[in-house]
């Protein structure tokens, strides 16, 4: 259980899957604006060379228009594949022409993958069901991401994005959930 809401992990994550579902399509746009500019204005980001993106999925912070904005500012984008085989992520270079595909959970991903070191990058964008204001977060179960988060340099910035109704008072942990180092939501 979920201490203070009387949730297990699972219908906490359902409770706010299915508010996204149902947040409207221009609310989510303009948020995911207003969280696209916070991001900008990091200095993380800003002094970050090869940045590691997630291709959003329904309901999710879209993170189109920032791909496009950090690759016209010469970043090297990554996004991640999903090895299921290994129950891992590893991070591929998305290049302005490539062609995606759904992946083994109906992520997109590149088509052709060219890796990239998880040592290598410089900032990784995540992905969340739902986060605290100290970073803990809820992701979809699988743990792709603590995996993966646990493997990059203990240096390595790692930013969640969420809208509001994501941010939680506090989020459940076990011992081998990641937190990201910081949110930013809108």
């Amino acid at each position: 259980m979920v201490k203070g809401t009387g949730l297990t992990k699972q219908a906490l994550r359902s409770k706010i899957l299915l508010k996204l579902s149902n947040q409207k399509e221009e609310d989510r746009q303009h948020k995911s604006a207003l969280i696209r500019n916070k991001l900008l204005r990091q200095r993380v980001f800003k002094k970050a060379k090869r940045v590691m993106f997630y291709i959003a999925m329904k309901g999710e912070v879209d993170t189109r228009e920032m791909i496009k904005t950090a690759k016209r500012l010469g970043k090297i984008i990554a996004v991640p594949v999903c090895v299921k085989n290994r129950a891992s992520l590893r991070p591929a270079i998305l290049d302005s022409h490539a062609h995606l595909r759904k992946g083994p959970y109906g992520v997109a991903e590149p088509v052709i993958s060219r890796f990239i070191r998880p040592e290598d990058l410089d900032l990784v964008i995540t992905p969340g069901v739902a986060f605290d204001k100290k970073g803990n977060r809820l992701g979809r179960g699988k743990g792709y991401y603590d995996r993966f988060l646990s493997k990059i340099p203990k240096d390595t910035p790692s930013i969640g994005l969420a809208f509001s109704l994501q941010i939680l008072p506090a989020v459940p942990i076990t011992s081998h959930d990641v937190s990201v180092k910081k949110v930013l939501f809108a």
